[in-house]
């Protein structure tokens, strides 16, 4: 009897110093998956997750949840602080990346148009496979658009729109889009910049000199759309076209919507972009609202190119607020992921 006394003596003991390894070791393995590392001087969220492998569509929202508290205002970093790395094990799929999980396909493909820090882009799902998109950055060449000012420094429209254009390319490209970059300058590329400097050294695609005249440069476009059209015939496909809009300074808008009378399927994509946009603002500033609308306008390029067609206006160039949600790169980075995220829901209703 005293033997079994004994032995379970020692069981007792044992299972209580498995528990209490157990119990102390769990919190010490877990704060090791959370990777905290330094942020440099001029990274915002997009180039710090970009750096350590991390999609910025897929891991922003979970970045922003874990380092709230040390965040700068409107969630930009501050050089010098340590910041948590979401567990790419345990991100969120649907925070801003695509609307159910996926496997990436392992596949990088570099694209020299995006600029040296962003021109190898992984694939990092199939989601858009068999989609190809058409994206018009307005004005360019020589017409800068809409010029605006903010902080004594000019902010022209061309060099913004092709910004938010690019970063909503590589994203589609990430999901297994085709893209087509209709308005298109080699030099540029995804710019981490305040102030962009303004050029005019833009092209039409493939290599075409963008003319003077407002007509022929419209028509420039659309051809080159509709050439593009005909080679994809079948294919699911959608003409963006992203512009800033010039009004009053005292008008404060939200990003809006057009597309041709004409097209339901128009009317339909751009109210999901819309909804879109409404539900992350709510995400990411409850109190803030959100007033951006979808109406049919007789525009040049949404009446003739062929594909459905969507124009999308981003802010209002004489207001400061609306210019502050271009000059911010991270902003930037926002609408295209945003944009994005809605261009896949309406790949999955209207395809």
């Amino acid at each position: 009897m005293m033997f079994v006394s004994n032995l379970h003596i020692k069981l007792v003991v044992k299972y209580f110093f498995i528990c209490f390894f157990v119990i102390i070791a769990f919190p010490l393995i877990n704060s090791a998956q959370t990777k905290e590392v330094v942020a440099l001087k001029g990274d915002g969220i997009y180039r710090l997750l970009t750096r350590y492998g991390l999609s910025s569509a897929a891991y922003m929202d979970d970045f922003i949840a874990l380092n709230k508290a040390n965040l700068g205002k409107n969630n930009t970093l501050l050089a010098g602080v340590k910041y948590k790395l979401p567990d790419s094990a345990e991100a969120s799929q649907t925070g801003g990346g695509s609307p159910t999980e996926t496997k990436a396909t392992g596949k990088t493909v570099h694209y020299d148009i995006f600029g040296s820090n962003y021109a190898d882009v992984e694939i990092k799902s199939n989601d858009l496979k068999g989609a190809v998109y058409y994206l018009v950055g307005g004005h360019g060449g020589p017409d800068p658009g809409a010029v605006g000012k903010y902080n004594g420094y000019y902010v022209y429209e061309d060099e913004y729109a092709y910004d938010v254009t690019l970063r909503l390319a590589r994203r589609l490209i990430e999901e297994g889009a085709t893209v087509y970059l209709i308005t298109r300058d080699k030099n540029d590329g995804i710019r981490d910049a305040v102030s962009l400097k303004a050029d005019k050294d833009e092209v039409c695609y493939p290599n075409r000199t963008i003319p003077l005249n407002h007509v022929k440069r419209l028509r420039q476009r659309t051809d080159a759309v509709n050439q593009l059209y005909k080679k994809h015939k079948g294919s699911f496909q959608r003409m963006i076209a992203v512009h800033i809009d010039s009004r009053s300074k005292k008008e404060n808008i939200d990003i809006f919507f057009y597309h041709d009378k004409r097209s339901k399927t128009g009317k339909k994509a751009s109210e999901i972009l819309r909804d879109t946009i409404e539900k992350k603002y709510r995400e990411h500033q409850p109190n803030r609202g959100y007033t951006g609308t979808v109406s049919s306008r007789n525009l040049y390029v949404v009446r003739n190119t062929w594909p459905t067609a969507i124009f999308i206006e981003l802010g209002n160039m004489n207001h400061q607020r609306d210019v502050k949600r271009l000059v911010i790169p991270d902003n930037r980075q926002a609408v295209a992921n945003w944009l994005a995220l809605g261009l896949i829901s309406d790949f999955r209703t209207n395809k």
